[in-house]
């Protein structure tokens, strides 16, 4: 009869005490401050969901028919930049990790990280003052030769202020996080399964399907879901450069354009007083909801694809 030898405790140091409680109380202040956000957002928003929306919208429904059209532009200006973004991001991602020289990978990497840092009121003027007004010809080309497609349909706007305006410069301000996470993570992929892929004869375009992308799939998802995040709750850009309306309207070039919630709260917070303060803060909780259920499903995806095989080199 054998008996079980008692477990080896390590030695407890008063570093690894404060160190872990330290880990401990950071993670306890996150979910405070989340509990605390919602919390207040859900008192605040009980005013105008249980009031007249005559006070703060001029609607004669309810406040789900005010803030329809602002969710509706905050989907599809964030679906539009992540469509935009998510390919260019990835391509340079990969050319950085498996193509480019080191000294120019390095120095696009180093280019890549300012850009995340650039502040998004830049890109605002950028977008109102040169992108708004050079864009305009293409609009118009589009409307002329493309107007039989629904999202293209004329008459384009004069001044270039629409959602695909807006769309194009979120996605360049998503296009530096999205490349910079996908970067790190195609240089994790394990080194010996790449180089087992190129001695079976695999071409390096094949060898990044066989053995990177199938490993990045998780990480992939998660730097997208952050640029999406970015892009639902970006308010200077939308608020310089959209002519908004309230429509739900899938026209891209036109001069009615759906608003974001972010930026009609930037827009119209100022002058609001009362109720209509409410309902903005009523929007942001919507808002709030909307990025916790992309990031919950980003989640549930990310941990059904996070099987790792193999070690790096």
């Amino acid at each position: 009869m054998t008996t079980a030898r008692p477990l080896i405790k390590a030695k407890s140091r008063v570093a690894d005490q404060i160190f872990s409680g330290s880990t401990r109380l950071a993670g306890v202040i996150i979910l405070v401050a989340l509990a605390a956000v919602g919390i207040f957002l859900v008192i605040e928003s009980i005013p105008a969901l249980t009031g007249n929306p005559a006070e703060f919208s001029g609607a004669p429904t309810s406040f789900w028919a005010y803030v329809a059209p602002l969710v509706f532009g905050t989907l599809w200006a964030a679906f539009l930049a992540l469509v935009i973004a998510f390919p260019i991001s990835i391509g340079i991602a990969l050319f950085i990790s498996h193509y480019a020289p080191r000294r120019m990978a390095a120095g696009l990497g180093y280019v890549i990280d300012l850009l995340a840092a650039v502040p998004s009121v830049v890109f605002g003027l950028w977008g109102i003052k040169v992108l708004a007004p050079g864009i305009v010809p293409f609009y118009d080309w589009l409307a002329t030769n493309a107007g039989w497609l629904p999202f293209f349909v004329g008459p384009a706007s004069g001044t270039g202020r629409t959602v695909l305006t807006v769309a194009i410069v979120l996605a360049v301000m998503i296009i530096p996080i999205i490349t910079a996470l996908s970067r790190e993570i195609f240089f994790q992929a394990p080194v010996l399964h790449e180089e087992a892929a190129l001695a079976l004869g695999a071409t390096r375009w094949e060898m990044i399907q066989i053995a990177v992308l199938p490993f990045a799939r998780p990480g992939i998802i998660s730097a997208a879901m952050l640029g999406l995040g970015r892009a639902l709750g970006e308010t200077m850009v939308v608020a310089m450069v959209l002519s908004p309306a309230v429509v739900i309207n899938f026209v891209l070039i036109g001069s009615a354009n759906p608003n974001t919630i972010a930026g009609n709260i930037a827009l119209t917070f100022p002058e609001s007083h009362g109720v209509a303060v409410n309902a903005l803060i009523a929007t942001g909780l919507v808002l709030f909801v909307i990025t916790l259920v992309i990031n919950s499903v980003a989640r549930f995806v990310v941990n059904r694809r996070k099987a790792f095989s193999g070690a790096n080199s």
